[in-house]
């Protein structure tokens, strides 16, 4: 087995991503403290074709040459927002019909193997801070709460990778088995 060079991608350019059909996601982060997070969460996104990010209070924005060591880029394709105050940002999101979504551990939450997005809706996901979690703020005005099944000692997983996994999932049920041109 032979390993693809990069030009055999055959990966979309800028102004290509910036113009194709995105997953109707748009990703918050809420009062994130490392700049490391911020920049994967911009990579990650580019990877499953999101909206948006909204970044929230303390959340660094770019450019910023920490984010950038591990966007790689992706601040350039993504389009991003900041928000002071995190409650604007909801208001925003609520204004334009997205259900917001916490990924959180909380009670009443839902497995997330037990989630189906619909496919005609649009979702704002918010990932909190690496200790408080969402913000409480947002936790009473969320549509949802979604938990990520987890097995050993740790009590959370780390932001990106609770990004990464929550967007598969998405895309997964979202976008299951679509023609190229559909999506």
């Amino acid at each position: 087995m032979r390993k693809l060079k990069l030009d055999e991608l055959n990966r979309p350019n800028i102004a290509q991503f910036k113009e194709q059909q995105k997953l109707p996601i748009i990703i918050v982060l809420d009062n994130v403290r490392s700049l490391h997070n911020v920049g994967s969460a911009f990579r990650t996104a580019d990877g499953f074709a999101v909206e948006a990010i909204y970044l929230c209070g303390i959340t660094a924005q770019p450019p910023h040459r920490e984010i950038e060591k591990t966007a790689l880029g992706a601040t350039q394709s993504i389009l991003w927002k900041h928000f002071e105050n995190v409650s604007d940002a909801v208001a925003d999101l609520k204004q334009n019909n997205y259900q917001i979504i916490a990924i959180e551990q909380a009670e009443n939450s839902v497995s997330l193997s037990n989630f189906y997005p619909e496919k005609d809706e649009k979702y704002a996901l918010f990932f909190g801070n690496e200790v408080n979690g969402v913000s409480n703020e947002v936790m009473q005005k969320i549509n949802a709460c979604i938990e990520i099944p987890q097995f050993g000692t740790k009590h959370s997983f780390n932001i990106v990778i609770s990004t990464g996994i929550v967007l598969w999932d998405f895309y997964s049920k979202i976008i299951t088995f679509a023609p190229q041109n559909e999506r």
